[in-house]
């Protein structure tokens, strides 16, 4: 490669100039804390409130319903355990899904060494789980159902509005993983029906170590952290005004980004010339439309997918296999999708963004072309 060519966009995201022109004056001056009620405070207070605004600007709910989080994980987690410790009087059950990221399945099996029972769906060679699966699974004692919005590995966009309208239904609280979708597609949570939603700040162009949680008016949730009544009481622990105020201003400057259109055609023409190089070699993972404008994932069949990595010395992209003592394992995703071995083990996502160029995909072309 005649350069660094990064192609990763959906493991994290390089800082928007928004957001680093909205922190600047935060690095030295303005360091009073958003809680305290003199001349010092108030400036930090009200960076605080205008970037809880722009975050619900960009999730089209109610600034009120924004709380600050440490990242996706910790949103992720706020979600799953809070919604479980104050709903135990109504129940014990939840259900998710079997391509979920770790964020989501990990918090269930914590809680079902505390006696959750916790019900896995499958999905279909697309990714995407079937709402009728959804409402058989529902019991009386349902008290979540976490589905996330599009999957990080190959970008499904699974039925959101469909799982959440059986899930208003039955009354049963419904969080979304939207780490992967705000600001690449409509997050809007009134479009998408949840009573809860996770943001992950580094995926928007945000620094990392800053995120958000959706929490619809009226929805029982226990805080994640007790302490002092921060964030209305739902997250204790003194504001971290300077990220906030970046998540707030990179969710502004998202708005425009929605839809993604320009990088959807580079997208989808990096498709059409790998299928031309390649022909059946190479073959696509996760939906063929039901998808995030910016990634692809395929499978390089009989090869494996760090091995095609290797390859590309200059290219930032991510495999779905792992190498182990000289065999192959599958991601959990590719398996759940019923992905092949002899296909997934070539699996390569390349995740586009923002600053991607035509250029940058015709050199990743000509190499793989020359050298695989």
């Amino acid at each position: 490669m005649s350069r660094w060519i990064y192609l990763d966009f959906n493991a994290s995201t390089p800082i928007c100039p928004e957001a680093v022109e909205a922190m600047r004056p935060f690095l030295f001056e303005h360091y009073g804390n958003p809680s305290s009620l003199h001349w010092a405070g108030a400036p930090a207070k009200d960076a605080v409130e205008k970037a809880r605004g722009q975050v619900a600007g960009l999730l089209g709910c109610d600034p009120t319903e924004v709380v600050f989080t440490s990242g996706g994980s910790e949103s992720n987690n706020h979600a799953i355990k809070g919604v479980f410790f104050d709903n135990r009087d109504r129940g014990n059950h939840i259900i998710t899904t079997a391509v979920e990221h770790p964020a989501t399945i990990n918090p269930c099996l914590f809680l079902e060494t505390l006696g959750a029972k916790v019900t896995v769906l499958p999905v279909d060679r697309f990714g995407i789980v079937d709402p009728n699966d959804v409402r058989k699974a529902i019991t009386p004692r349902t008290i979540l159902i976490t589905v996330m919005h599009a999957n990080n590995e190959v970008g499904t966009v699974e039925p959101i509005p469909e799982i959440s309208a059986i899930a208003r239904e039955a009354g049963t609280p419904f969080h979304t993983d939207a780490a992967q979708t705000v600001g690449k597609i409509s997050a809007d949570v009134e479009e998408l029906g949840v009573d809860l939603l996770s943001v992950a700040g580094h995926k928007v162009y945000a620094p990392k170590g800053i995120g958000a949680l959706y929490i619809r008016e009226g929805t029982k949730i226990e805080p994640f952290v007790h302490g002092a009544g921060h964030e209305a009481g739902r997250r204790a622990g003194t504001e971290n005004v300077l990220l906030s105020i970046a998540l707030g201003a990179a969710c502004d400057a998202a708005r425009k980004w929605v839809g993604m259109p320009q990088v959807k055609v580079l997208r989808d023409w990096f498709w059409e010339d790998l299928k031309g190089i390649f022909g059946e070699r190479v073959t696509l993972n996760g939906h063929p439309t039901e998808r995030l404008p910016n990634t692809l994932n395929v499978n390089f069949v009989g090869l494996v997918g760090a091995e095609v990595l290797v390859k590309l010395p200059g290219v930032a992209a991510s495999t779905g296999s792992a190498c182990h003592a000289g065999s192959v394992t599958l991601s959990p995703v590719l398996a759940a999708m019923g992905v092949p071995p002899g296909e997934g083990m070539g699996a390569v996502r390349f995740s586009l963004g923002r600053a991607t160029t035509w250029e940058e995909i015709e050199e990743v072309l000509g190499v793989l072309k020359a050298s695989v």
